[in-house]
């Protein structure tokens, strides 16, 4: 077989990420005899519309409970609602299976407001701009 082309580019498209998520994920699946990930979302609505206002998006896996991305508008913050949501996300990682959880966190972002959740760093990456990280955060998870 000759030697692949390597393409660099700004954009993934369906393709790209069918073929190496799906190559990725049967790999997996095949050493581990657990096809359990699972898309998982938690989010706040509008009572009237209905419009999604904001939330948490992530996944389960293998027994851990990936938070990708929590996010409410400012006015929407400091009266529990993100507490809410991450607790909701927590609970259905729970009910799934998962032991754990994990996140990861800008330094300007929200590191306080997790550990005020009991979530506990193991880890901080230096990043731009200057004096900013990233910070990785778990959280040992249990039924209620």
């Amino acid at each position: 077989m000759p030697r692949p082309q390597i393409v660099v580019a700004d954009t993934v498209t369906p393709e790209v990420a069918q073929v190496i998520r799906g190559g990725l994920e049967a790999f997996n699946d095949a050493r581990t005899g657990q096809p359990d990930r699972l898309p998982l979302s938690v989010v706040a609505c509008d009572s009237t519309s209905g419009a999604v206002l904001g939330g948490a998006l992530g996944r389960s896996s293998l027994g851990l409970l990936f938070l990708d991305l929590l996010w409410l508008p400012e006015e929407m913050r400091g009266n529990g609602l993100g507490r809410e949501i991450l607790g909701r996300f927590e609970t259905e990682g729970v009910r799934r299976g998962c032991i754990a959880g994990v996140v990861y966190t800008i330094s300007f972002q929200a590191p306080g407001f997790y550990e005020r959740c009991g979530w506990q760093r193991f880890g901080e990456v230096a990043s731009l701009p200057d004096g900013t990280s990233r910070i990785f955060l778990t959280k040992r998870l249990q039924a209620a």
